[in-house]
């Protein structure tokens, strides 16, 4: 079926929206949505879409971008450091998964008549297709889990990068075997004095320019001027490096890691997210549209050892590696889970195979749907990465229990404390502000570096994730006064709003997201409250506007903390009446408490307006039920397990406390 680039977008759109909403409904990884739906509407199934030019470019264009932004996470310091596991763990394992796989080659060659005609130069070529691992959704899952800065994490980023500098060589290197005529000395030597002349260019005289360059654009105080510049110097990068002989996706990464140096950093970040995720979309259903269906089902057994194989070979290599380069068993068996399934760039070896000749045209297309199918298994398979972990290594119950038992020490004695989840800028501002209060603390962060640092200046934070129910235990969430989650992550909040409602379901939980659109989603997990960035910059944004044009002071606060009070539960009715800034002390001793009514608590079986709380000067701000947050009225009967949030000075609400559970 033919359709022109318009209708083929709209099309692929359509897919996407289709596919993620599915799966979003089951809880599965969106990207899974968009790999199904890609085999939907592929030439071998529907066959509503082709897989041509157009698709291709457009998901080229999503690892490009994606590429961009994980270079965002790195700096040339970042990069110098990790030179150990970029060019010694994922230099032996491209090298190895190579060897291995033409030893089973030259093996398969002897014992099998059919497959009698595979040389060494095409073990060789599948050994490179193979050594790939996909970079678009390990590091989507790993961003998604905040596992960048993990240890694991580091060296899976690591091991990716070699994978991607590896493609350039690998690509020069087939064709040159493939043609024993052709001069391989020659050909390596000019490829190599480009990649060196191209890296040199953008790492030293793009490292000078940029940070002068992107001041000049913003000095002229435009957003549209800015985000053409954004979309410049990432297409410009990765057009250099492809007409290099480089990948598209090196010179984006470069280039991410130039501006990762400068000012902008953060204001880059959020303006890409959006290019990055939509085109995203679009690579991961261009990658389910090659998936034969029909040879999968007439080939399964053939299909089934070529998925199995090679996973389990590259799980096993690189854990091996992992953990002879230094790494915890823990740690080396979650690289090697991660880095199991096939790439988008063996995808890229694959079609030169096949237009050099070097294998049948069934055979790679066998080889193709495993590469396919191992990749719709990775999210799944990093999702479940942890239980894997813990069944295959004893020791990692140790590990794991060791770094709960540091987390517990430090918290053992501890009453009345704030868990702060994530110790990034606005959980350190945070734990600056409750040490001045004299509040005890306890923050959890997964960046080994950030912990180990603070940790040295007498800071109470531990490494441990706080989407973790142990990690929560841990820290005393039993003992704690509340939870602060201090990332913008919605995933990860709603895992820890998940284990509150087991643990600790009455305890205030207080969640910062970037903007208000998942503002009903959190608070229906259980959030107490969400703080969106967008609108408190606008609230000092607006503050600061009204003072420059001569609006008395206590007539903006007055106005600021009406705004505030309309869109936060917590702090409506906070300073009404207000009539200067002086009053502000007596109205802030209000405070939140949640009162979860037990068995045989008073008000079970009562309506809600019968014990007249409002007598006593406190509010019921909320009432949850079952987990559920309830639109309740002076009518609705108290059940027991109902949590009641109520609003109040301190000595209100004690005496509102005892009334709702003393008999």
């Amino acid at each position: 079926m033919m359709f022109s680039p318009l209708e083929l977008t709209l099309l692929l759109l359509a897919a996407a929206v289709l596919g993620v909403v599915a799966f979003r409904m089951m809880h599965l990884p969106p990207m899974l949505g968009y790999l199904v739906a890609g085999i939907l509407i592929g030439p071998h199934t529907l066959g509503w879409a082709e897989d041509n030019a157009t698709t291709h470019a457009l998901g080229e264009f999503g690892v490009v971008f994606l590429m961009f932004s994980i270079g965002l996470e790195f700096s040339l310091a970042k990069l110098s450091a990790m030179r150990r596991i970029v060019f010694g763990l994922g230099m032996a394992q491209v090298l190895l998964t190579i060897v291995l796989t033409m030893i089973f080659g030259w093996l398969v060659a002897h014992i099998s008549t059919r497959l009698s005609s595979i040389s060494w130069q095409a073990a060789f070529a599948i050994g490179g297709a193979l050594a790939m691992s996909s970079t678009a959704i390990v590091s989507k899952v790993l961003t998604e889990r905040l596992e960048l800065e993990s240890e694991h994490g580091r060296r899976i980023i690591g091991i990716l990068l070699f994978q991607d500098l590896a493609l350039v060589p690998l690509l020069i290197l087939i064709p040159a075997l493939a043609n024993p005529n052709g001069d391989l000395v020659a050909t390596l030597s000019w490829a190599s004095f480009k990649a060196v002349v191209v890296l040199f260019l953008l790492f030293f005289v793009g490292h000078k320019l940029i940070r002068s360059w992107f001041r000049i654009v913003v000095k002229r105080r435009s957003q549209e001027l800015f985000m053409l510049n954004l979309l410049l110097i990432t297409l410009g990068a990765a057009w250099i490096t492809e007409m290099a002989g480089l990948s598209l996706a090196l010179g984006a990464f470069v280039a991410g890691m130039l501006i990762s140096e400068t000012e902008y950093k953060h204001q880059v970040e959020e303006d890409i997210k959006s290019f990055r995720d939509v085109l995203l979309g679009l690579f991961f259903i261009s990658i389910g549209m090659l998936l034969n269906v029909r040879l999968v089902i007439e080939y399964w057994w053939l299909v089934l050892l070529l998925l199995t194989g090679p996973v389990l070979l590259k799980f096993g290599l690189v854990a091996l590696l992992a953990k002879w380069f230094g790494a915890p068993v823990g740690v080396a068996l979650r690289t090697g889970l991660a880095l199991a399934q096939a790439g988008e760039f063996g995808f890229v070896l694959l079609h030169q195979i096949g237009s050099l000749n070097l294998l049948e045209p069934l055979i790679i297309q066998l080889i193709l749907a495993s590469m396919v199918l191992s990749m719709l298994a990775a999210p799944v398979i990093l999702a479940k990465s942890d239980a894997i972990v813990m069944k295959l290594s004893t020791n990692e119950w140790m590990v794991q229990s060791l770094a709960l038992t540091q987390i517990a020490t430090r918290t053992m004695s501890t009453q009345q404390h704030v868990i702060i989840a994530g110790f990034g800028r606005t959980g350190q501002s945070l734990a600056k502000l409750l040490d001045e209060e004299g509040i005890p603390y306890q923050a959890l962060d997964l960046d080994p570096d950030r912990v180990r640092d603070a940790q040295a200046a007498g800071v109470n934070v531990s490494y441990g994730d706080a989407g973790r129910r142990e990690s929560l235990v841990a820290a005393g969430i039993n003992r704690a006064a509340a939870v602060v989650i201090t990332y913008a992550s919605t995933p990860s909040a709603l895992k820890v709003l998940h284990h509150m409602k087991d643990l600790a379901p009455s305890l205030p939980v207080i969640v910062r997201s970037y903007d208000d659109s998942d503002l009903d989603k959190l608070r229906a997990a259980g959030a107490s409250e969400v703080v969106p960035e967008a609108i408190e910059g606008s609230l000092m944004l607006a503050s600061h506007a009204l003072l420059t044009m001569g609006v008395p002071l206590r007539r903006v606060v007055h106005t600021i903390q009406m705004a505030r009070g309309e869109r936060y539960a917590s702090l409506r009715g906070f300073f009404h009446g207000a009539s200067d800034v002086s009053d502000m002390a007596e109205h802030l001793q209000v405070r939140l408490r949640s009162v979860l009514l037990t068995d045989s608590a008073n008000a079970i079986g009562k309506k809600l307006g019968q014990l007249e709380l409002d007598a006593l000067g406190v509010e019921v701000t909320a009432l949850r039920r079952n987990g559920v947050r309830l639109d309740w009225e002076p009518e609705t009967i108290l059940l027991a397990g109902d949590i009641l949030v109520l609003r109040g000075a301190v000595e209100e609400l004690a005496r509102a406390e005892g009334r709702l559970l003393k008999a």
